[in-house]
């Protein structure tokens, strides 16, 4: 008897059977067993780059998209614009905000408040009108 057929007659619903013959599983080796030859995994570990610590301190990894050209240097911070520091700030949640005057609010607080409120409005009407 096959292992499939032994599952299947396990199974008590429809829904788990359906569920279980779209599991796929996955070897280590991808699927296909290499001998050696082109492609093993000797071949793999000479193609990996490796990275000194000096590249990766003065330049950006990655941040190239062109096939020709470097990655772009890291630069002193007072060389990036003030405005850049400020978006690794923590912003209120929208409970935070609830609690909060509306009206002593600065106006980009007041606006995101706004946009979060409206979204959790909208969920909480579309989870209302789910449940009728």
């Amino acid at each position: 008897m096959s292992m499939l057929s032994r599952l299947l007659r396990q199974m008590s619903t429809r829904k788990e059977a359906a569920g279980t013959l779209w599991v796929r599983g996955f070897s280590a080796g991808g699927g296909k067993a290499k001998k050696g030859g082109k492609g093993g995994a000797g071949a793999d570990a000479s193609k990996t780059p490796t990275l000194t610590k000096e590249i990766k301190s003065t330049s950006v990894v990655g941040a190239n998209i062109l096939k020709e050209g470097s990655d772009p240097k890291v630069l002193p911070d007072a060389e990036y614009p003030d405005w850049l520091w400020g978006l690794i700030d923590k912003r209120l949640p929208l409970s935070e905000l609830r609690r909060k005057d509306v009206e002593t609010l600065p106006y980009e607080d007041l606006k995101r408040f706004v946009k979060l409120d409206n979204r959790s409005r909208i969920k909480e009407n579309n989870t209302l009108k789910a449940k009728k």
